[in-house]
């Protein structure tokens, strides 16, 4: 677990904004370590909007917050990450329960929501504020990141793709984007946003996956309609059957 992210020596400035926000969505604390049986991720795939909607949705996610990691500048704004000067990229770290669902159905979200192989963009947003990166706190969650971007990339190579770019560190602090960004597509008055260009290639099973969500679960995602994150409601699905 990131200690930097629950340190209660770490800046207020950072976290005064967001402290006493619950999810829009799912209700939960915003601001809050994982309980006992749960763990968390940091993923970057194109503009947060879109990103932590594809998350929050599914089954056994207890929490999403959008915000910004892999840089060097503490407590970022928007607009100074959105200038590209800060080295961070746009993120959404996801907590979820584990007996619900595994690291391994994030990562099929994740591989399959966006294209892995931009670089520094993703779709019309350039810069390297969109780039593709998982953040990963124990050597566990990087050992199965590792095994599945292999997989994937196994993947895109049979379907004419390139090397994958996703960058994939340990230890990145978070830093909390603002508070009008926080489930922002949920909100009223949101505009609808997604920058995500899905590959339409799927991950499998690759050595160490746990998948535990079912494929009804996935039919609610259509990756060859564009945008398809935008045209389903902001309910998180519920999987009758596992």
């Amino acid at each position: 677990m990131f200690s930097s992210w629950f340190n209660p020596n770490a800046s207020k400035k950072k976290e005064s904004h967001i402290s006493s926000l619950s999810h829009f969505v799912l209700g939960t604390p915003l601001q809050s370590p994982p309980s006992v049986g749960q763990d968390e991720v940091i993923f970057a795939c194109g503009c947060f909007w879109g990103a932590e909607k594809g998350f929050w949705k599914l089954p056994g996610v207890v929490n999403t917050a959008v915000g910004y990691a892999g840089g060097y500048l503490e407590n970022p704004t928007y607009r100074q990450v959105c200038s590209g000067s800060t080295g961070h990229t746009e993120v959404v770290k996801v907590k979820w329960e584990e007996s619900i669902i595994d690291l391994s159905d994030l990562l099929k979200m994740f591989w399959e929501c966006h294209d892995p192989t931009q670089g520094n963009r993703q779709g019309n947003d350039y810069g390297s504020q969109y780039r593709s990166a998982i953040y990963v706190n124990n050597s566990n969650q990087m050992n199965l990141i590792q095994a599945s971007k292999q997989a994937y990339q196994k993947e895109l190579n049979e379907k004419g793709f390139g090397p994958i770019t996703t960058e994939i560190k340990e230890n990145q602090e978070f830093y909390y984007a603002e508070a009008y960004h926080q489930q922002y597509l949920a909100k009223p008055g949101s505009r609808p946003y997604c920058s995500a260009m899905p590959t339409k290639v799927q991950l499998k099973s690759f050595p160490g996956s746990n998948f535990k969500l079912n494929q009804e679960i996935w039919s609610n995602f259509d990756w060859e309609i564009s945008h398809c994150v935008l045209r389903g409601d902001n309910k998180p699905i519920k999987q009758s059957d596992r």
